[in-house]
C-alpha cells in the first residue's frame, strides 16, 4: 500500500506541475507591475506647456474608435465629441461592423475566418483595435473614455498601455506607431488563442481581451527587452487621480454579463474563494486516493492468486522432478 501511495503521489505531483506549467505566465504576472517602463508625470509636460510642441512626436496623430454602427449611445457622445474637438489636427476613425470586416477581408485575409467566427461582438471589437493599431498606428480610445487633454505628449513614446488592477494592461486606451512589434505579435497570437471558457467573461478575456493582451504583453517584454521596442505604461494612480491625466471615464462594460458580475463577486471575496479553493482540492484528492486505493483492493485477489499458483505446481511435483 505503500507503494500505492508513493504512484498515487507522483502522478498528481507530475499533473501539478503540468498545470502549473501552463499557466505560469498568467501567474507570472501577479508579480508584473509594469515600474520599469512606467511613463512617470514627471517626464510628461503639464497641459498647454510650450514643451508639448517640441518633444518629438512619432506615433501618428490618428485617433481610432469603434462601434457596431455610426450612431453612437447617447451616453457616449459626449465624450467621443471632447476628444475631436480637441484634436481638429488629428485624423478621427470609426470602426464600424462593416467597415472593420472590409479591413480585415483587404489587408488581412488569413484573420478573416477566424474574425468571422468570435461567437461575441466585442471579440471583433477588440481584435480590430490591434489590428489598425499595427497597421496604420495612433491612438485606439474607447467610446467610455473621453479626453481630458491634448494626446500629444503621448505621441512621443514608440507603443504605451494602460496598467490595470488586479494584474497587467487594458486594451482600452493604446497608442502605437506603425508595425511596432508588440502589437504586430499581439495580431499573430490571436488565433492560437481563439478557444471557448465555458463562461462569456473568461472567453472574451483571454481570447483577445486585456488578459489575453497581458499574457502577450508579459511574454514580449521577457523576450524583447531593448530600450527601442519597450512599450511604456501609464500607471493607474497616476492616470486616474490627478487633473492632468489624459482621459476621463464614463459608464461603459454594455458587454458584461452576469457572470461577469459572478467573477466580479469573487474577486471582492477572495479570501474566502481560496479557502473554498483548497477545501475543493483537499476533498478532491481524497476522491481520487479513496477511488485508487479502491482499485488497489479489487486487484489484491487476483494479483495473489497468480503469485501462489508456481508453489502449488512445485508441491504436487515434489523434489527433484521437473
Amino acid at each position: 500500500m505503500r507503494r500505492g501511495l508513493l504512484i498515487f503521489l507522483l502522478i498528481n505531483l507530475a499533473i501539478l506541475i503540468l498545470l502549473a506549467r501552463s499557466v505560469s505566465t498568467l501567474l507570472s504576472l501577479l508579480f508584473e507591475d509594469g515600474a520599469a517602463d512606467a511613463v512617470h508625470r514627471a517626464e510628461l509636460p503639464s497641459p498647454n506647456s510650450s514643451l508639448v510642441e517640441q518633444r518629438p512626436q512619432i506615433i501618428p496623430k490618428i485617433i481610432h474608435q469603434t462601434y457596431k454602427n455610426e450612431t453612437i449611445p447617447e451616453r457616449w457622445v459626449d465624450a467621443q465629441q471632447r476628444c475631436i474637438d480637441m484634436h481638429p489636427d488629428y485624423e478621427y476613425i470609426l470602426w464600424t461592423d462593416g467597415k472593420s470586416r472590409e479591413f480585415i477581408a483587404a489587408k488581412y485575409p488569413w484573420f478573416l475566418k477566424t474574425f468571422d467566427g468570435y461567437e461575441y461582438p466585442i471579440q471583433r471589437a477588440d481584435s480590430i483595435r490591434y489590428f489598425v493599431l499595427a497597421h496604420y498606428g495612433g491612438t485606439y480610445i474607447d467610446l467610455d473614455d473621453g479626453c481630458n487633454r491634448r494626446l500629444d505628449p503621448l505621441l512621443a513614446y514608440p507603443a504605451w498601455v494602460r496598467r490595470t488592477v488586479p494584474t497587467g494592461i487594458s486594451n482600452n486606451v493604446m497608442g502605437s506607431v506603425p508595425q511596432h512589434p508588440f502589437f504586430v505579435r499581439v495580431t499573430q497570437m490571436l488565433q492560437q488563442h481563439d478557444r471557448h471558457w465555458v463562461l462569456p467573461y473568461i472567453t472574451i478575456m483571454y481570447s483577445t481581451g486585456p488578459l489575453f493582451l497581458s499574457v502577450i504583453w508579459k511574454e514580449y517584454i521577457q523576450d524583447y527587452p531593448s530600450e527601442r521596442n519597450r512599450v511604456r505604461i501609464l500607471m493607474q494612480d497616476e492616470y486616474q487621480k490627478y487633473s492632468w491625466s489624459f482621459f476621463t471615464h464614463h459608464l461603459g462594460n454594455s458587454w458584461h454579463g452576469k457572470d461577469a458580475r459572478f467573477i466580479f463577486w469573487m474577486g471582492q471575496h477572495w479570501m474566502f474563494v481560496t479557502l473554498c479553493g483548497f477545501l475543493l482540492a483537499a476533498v478532491g484528492g481524497f476522491c481520487l486516493f479513496w477511488v485508487y486505493g479502491r482499485i488497489l483492493l479489487l486487484g489484491a485477489p487476483y494479483r495473489y492468486h497468480y503469485a501462489k499458483v508456481p508453489s502449488v505446481i512445485s508441491d504436487a511435483m515434489g523434489p527433484g522432478e521437473c
